[in-house]
């Protein structure tokens, strides 16, 4: 079984499927890396916000594959945006990580509040692409308007925009973008877990057009989302600190969604998201330090 590759807009490439660490507790981020990367995983998303960076290190050394097999991704919290503060932040996660380089940094929230910032973190980045110590630079949560300023006011188009999508929230707007700009689309909460808590209405664990879709390939409703996103040509990072189910999400190279298929996915979408608006996002209330290494 192996992972399908994405040839990013600078030409780097990285595999398509990611083990995501969001809520992922420090003590068991390692073992859930390690296992992973055994299983056959080759990508690991992190974020200096979700203060496992040091624990994923771990996970990486100790699974025994060479640290260039990895495609190892993180952010940079708000707390560190700008020129200066942004390329000590890029230090701090790579000291934690215990890497001379970092595969891909995006810039974690657009702040919209303090925007002058964000554009000059992303300048930042820029500067860290160009020396080499970061392979491919992007951002996440980034809605149209943002993403559209960021364009107009930077050298470099984001390689990626990590964005909350699942069968439920698909944002086909900001999808169109990005195609139009060559930006790669990654989905965090691809299978959905954020429609399994918090109150909402329905579980995408629990749909009937998933699971009858699953049902025909011998897969489950996630590993059918997974593959939903896969085929459409996006990257997804499933989060899972569970054995059985970190594998059952890699299991998925070996199956094949019909045309109609993928069209009764698309047409699952309730245009309602989960998580918090960008502008909900602010230095007043979000901008917690990000420690040392």
């Amino acid at each position: 079984m192996t992972d399908t590759k994405i040839t990013l807009n600078n030409g780097v490439v990285m595999p398509s499927l990611g083990l995501g660490v969001f809520q992922t507790p420090p003590d068991v981020t390692a073992a859930a890396v390690e296992e992973a990367l055994r299983v056959g995983y080759r990508h690991i998303d992190t974020a200096a916000a979700y203060f496992n960076e040091r624990e994923v290190g771990e996970g990486i050394r100790q699974s025994g594959v060479p640290r260039e097999e990895v495609f190892v991704e993180t952010k940079i919290w708000i707390s560190d945006y700008g020129y200066d503060a942004t390329p000590h932040g890029f230090e701090k996660s790579a000291a934690k990580l215990g890497v001379d380089y970092i595969d891909l940094v995006l810039l974690h929230q657009p702040l919209p509040s303090a925007f002058n910032l964000t554009l000059d973190a992303y300048r930042a980045l820029e500067k860290l692409l160009a020396d080499g110590t970061v392979r491919a630079i992007g951002v996440s949560n980034f809605m149209p308007e943002y993403l559209e300023r960021l364009l107009a006011e930077t050298s470099v188009v984001p390689a990626v925009n990590q964005i909350e999508l699942h069968p439920y929230y698909q944002h086909k707007e900001l999808q169109a973008l990005h195609a139009e700009h060559g930006i790669l689309t990654q989905a965090w909460s691809p299978i959905g877990g954020i429609t399994s808590y918090g109150g909402a209405e329905k579980s995408a664990f629990e749909d009937p057009t998933l699971l009858e879709i699953g049902r025909g390939h011998g897969k489950s409703a996630a590993q059918v989302m997974l593959r939903w996103h896969l085929q459409q040509g996006r990257s997804a990072i499933p989060k899972s600190v569970n054995p059985e189910r970190i594998a059952e999400n890699f299991d998925v190279f070996d199956f094949e969604l019909s045309g109609q298929q993928l069209a009764a996915i698309d047409a699952l979408d309730t245009g309602v998201r989960g998580g918090p608006e960008a502008d909900f996002i602010n230095l007043t209330d979000h901008a917690f330090p990000i420690p040392e290494a």
